[in-house]
């Protein structure tokens, strides 16, 4: 496994200064940095592969060939097949694509059930049936005071109404990771289909859509170390058979029949240098199995480095902290807030320091609702493969300081 120090020379970010200090990036669940080689994947494809698909000339050869390896390094990534990788502009633009898919089979008399703990991109695309289709939405209820699911509410949500079950393997805002294998058993036992949220679960744990039995999947390549590309999941039976809106002549077999237009083909290339660059930080015989090295590595770095955030922000006065503990399985995300001052502010401040954090709901607004934090919002602190313990310090100094 690569060293911390070899991992962020890596990231041309670091080298980037406040008041002569290194920056401290913690804003990774909102997109983390960039390694070189990705940005050099997007660069090389634009200087010299530029071109439409499926023509019979070399660049549009080449931008085919470059798409089909993308599908075969996020078919790793997730543990798929490439013909069930299926690219986008973001999560959230493919998961309405998807329900609006899904919708046309649904109507008046059947559920679609969401959860508290979900960024609206999960919300808002099931929402939109209730009015186009007539469908109920049911909510599953978050716990406030341990940040997780009502497990109870969860089974009592699910019966033979039920056809979606849209649930977040982790939650973006706190951190809580979500058994989602456990869910979708649940699911499958009333004939329900599942679509997951793994855009906040997908750069922490190693996705593996095989062992979890979910039928959709989508995720982020920005949250990962790579550019703005969202990247959708499907059991190939299932895409070949959606009722999808395209265009007549547009590919009919999957998973092209999902991507509706030209696609962003130097994001995708740059995807598929995101998922290499974690492989390259250790040794194996296949690129699953050294992101399976890498992932087991870097959550027991993140798991040490937010075990000693939460301790020390525990520590001060006034600081109210959301979400599980350290002790329960979670992502290096933490969220907290100042009492009397507004998130924003609290970010501002730590700004002037080099300490780059994130403000607000993160469009997880439900839960930050019942949380009662809507007028103020919260701090978010993300731990990245590049974080060093040396920034947790200046940050918990920060934050004291800011305290007292």
């Amino acid at each position: 496994m690569a060293s911390l120090q070899e991992i962020r020379a890596r990231f041309p970010a670091m080298e980037r200064r406040v008041e002569g200090q290194s920056v401290a990036y913690f804003d990774g669940p909102g997109g983390t940095q960039v390694p070189q080689t990705v940005v050099e994947a997007v660069a090389d494809y634009l200087i010299h592969h530029n071109a439409n698909a499926h023509w019979a000339f070399p660049t549009s050869e080449e931008t085919d060939l470059v798409i089909a390896q993308a599908r075969a390094a996020l078919a790793d990534f997730l543990n798929a097949t490439p013909s069930e990788i299926a690219f986008g502009a973001n999560m959230t633009t493919l998961t309405f694509h998807l329900a609006r898919a899904l919708g046309r089979g649904l109507g008046p008399g059947d559920e679609v059930v969401v959860t508290e703990l979900d960024h609206h991109a999960n919300v808002a695309p099931w929402q939109a049936l209730v009015v186009e289709r007539g469908v109920t939405l049911r909510t599953v209820a978050v716990r406030p005071e341990s940040g997780e699911l009502d497990w109870a509410d969860l089974t009592s949500k699910l019966n033979r109404r039920t056809k979606v079950l849209a649930i977040g393997a982790a939650s973006n805002a706190l951190g809580t990771i979500n058994d989602v294998a456990a869910a979708t058993r649940l699911a499958h036992d009333v004939g329900a289909t599942v679509f997951v949220d793994a855009v906040h679960y997908a750069p922490h744990r190693l996705v593996d859509v095989r062992a979890w039995d979910c039928d959709y999947l989508a995720c982020s390549a920005y949250k990962f170390y790579g550019p703005h590309v969202g990247v959708l999941f499907g059991k190939h039976e299932l895409l070949q058979s959606l009722d999808l809106p395209k265009l007549e002549p547009a590919p009919n077999s999957s998973p092209e029949r999902l991507e509706t237009g030209t696609q962003n083909h130097e994001g995708i290339a740059g995807a598929a240098a995101a998922v290499d660059f974690l492989a390259s930080l250790a040794d194996g015989p296949t690129r699953r199995a050294r992101l399976q090295t890498v992932f087991d590595a870097l959550h027991e770095a993140g798991s040490d480095l937010i075990g000693e955030l939460w301790r020390d922000l525990s520590a001060i006065p006034g600081i109210r902290l959301f979400g599980p503990g350290p002790a329960v399985a979670r992502t290096p995300t933490i969220s907290f807030a100042v009492p009397g001052v507004p998130a924003r502010e609290v970010c501002r401040q730590l700004a002037g320091k080099g300490l780059f954090a994130s403000h607000g709901n993160f469009y997880a607004q439900t839960v930050v609702e019942r949380l009662g934090q809507s007028r103020d919002g919260l701090v978010r602190i993300g731990c990245a493969c590049y974080t060093e313990p040396r920034e947790i310090q200046r940050l918990i100094v920060a934050v004291r300081e800011l305290c007292g």
